[in-house]
């Protein structure tokens, strides 16, 4: 049998694979088993931030690997310090926790919401968090209860109770639900929806989220699983609404294509998880970790600039072209609306050479933050033919 019979007897049928069986790349080209080339414009779904086989981070993880690739928790290592060090130091949070996934962050910052409102005002008076329609937070009980869309929870009820959700982008609703509700303890959003269809959170209604907050002594959760790292054009999206979050989950582009995820705590939550109140075996890996500080220093204001610059570029070129209804999104985070069945113009984008994704019904774009600008060009004209 081949890799792709192989798989398709021995993996479990949890995924929709694209008829593509990739061998190797560097950068944004990536080639199949037949040595065929594409222009990666998904990066793993916002992984490879810099890329495949990105030179840097490859020689910072097979140090560590030659030093150290593993301790339990019950002990320091170098790379998690630094790391949580870093983050700290360039967001103005204050403590971090390490997993391995960004639905493991997200269910941290779930575990700390409650804790703090159960230490604040007691077990069981506050518990209850709201969430937006159409987000997505993981695939755990929990963090499917957390996302806002019936497709995910159909087959795996009863999932965790305690979610609310409101309309993206309608501050009366989002007010009358938080005013309506004593048992309210935080709101969870992402700025922009990612795999709920690219949207983007107005900045009215993040000031309301904001005003709410402070006026019910409420917690802001940001996920910034997949906006975060520099994806929208600053090193966290919440950068560009001008407040700064309670606690923030992250995870995909930190780890340059090794698994993290984090979570962020501020000042009024920094002291809330204490020993034995929460862990996870692989959580703060030295090796991950050193990969991590590597992607990390690198993200910086050059670079985002360049991912502003390179966003700009792919809406100028794409919002007026035939076949394209609207294109959303912010940085190299973007979403095409297209007249086309979406499935049609990801094949024809495949069949010349550009690997796309999807979300919600639209094409989806999350190339590497460090893609050339020659790549973005080739495949910008690629998907323009592809949607026309």
């Amino acid at each position: 049998m081949n890799i792709k019979e192989i798989d398709s007897q021995y993996v479990a049928n949890t995924y929709a694979r694209f008829p593509v069986q990739l061998q190797c790349g560097k950068g944004s080209l990536v080639w199949d088993e037949d040595g065929r080339e594409y222009i990666d414009m998904g990066s793993g779904i916002a992984v490879n931030a810099f890329g495949v086989a990105d030179g840097a981070w490859a020689a910072a993880v097979s140090a560590q690997l030659g030093r150290l690739q593993h301790c339990s928790n019950l002990y320091y290592s170098e790379p998690c310090a630094l790391l949580a060090e870093q983050l700290c130091r360039r967001t103005g949070m204050k403590k971090v926790f390490f997993g391995n996934s960004g639905a493991e962050a997200n269910e941290c910052a779930i575990k700390c919401a409650r804790k703090y409102a159960a230490d604040k005002y007691g077990a069981g008076n506050r518990y209850k968090i709201v969430t937006l329609k159409n987000s997505f937070h993981g695939r755990t009980l929990t963090t499917l209860a957390a996302t806002g869309q019936d497709e995910f929870h159909a087959d795996f009820q009863p999932l965790t109770p305690g979610f609310l959700y409101a309309e993206a982008n309608d501050c009366a609703a989002l007010r009358a639900l938080v005013e309506g509700d004593g048992a309210i303890a935080a709101i969870m959003f992402e700025l922009v929806q990612g795999e709920g269809g690219v949207h983007r959170l107005s900045q009215e209604f993040v000031d309301c989220m904001v005003s709410l907050a402070a006026e019910r002594d409420l917690l802001l959760i940001c996920d910034e699983v997949q906006t975060g790292n520099g994806r929208t054009g600053s090193l966290y999206a919440w950068m560009q609404y001008g407040f700064v979050p309670d606690i923030m989950s992250t995870a995909k582009g930190l780890g340059g294509g090794l698994p993290i995820g984090a979570c962020l705590m501020g000042e009024k939550v920094e002291h809330t998880l204490t020993a034995g109140s929460h862990g996870s075996t692989f959580g703060g890996n030295p090796a991950v970790c050193a990969g991590a500080l590597s992607i990390l220093e690198r993200i910086d204001d050059g670079l985002l600039a360049e991912v502003r610059a390179k966003g700009e570029y792919i809406v100028s070129q794409l919002s007026s072209a035939p076949g394209v209804i609207s294109v959303t999104g912010m940085g190299l985070m973007l979403g095409i609306a297209t007249e086309k069945p979406t499935a049609e113009v990801v094949a024809e984008c495949m069949a010349n050479g550009v690997l796309v994704l999807t979300a919600h019904g639209k094409v989806r774009l999350l190339p590497a933050l460090n893609i050339p600008m020659e790549l973005v060009e080739k495949a910008v004209a690629v998907i323009r033919a592809a949607c026309a």
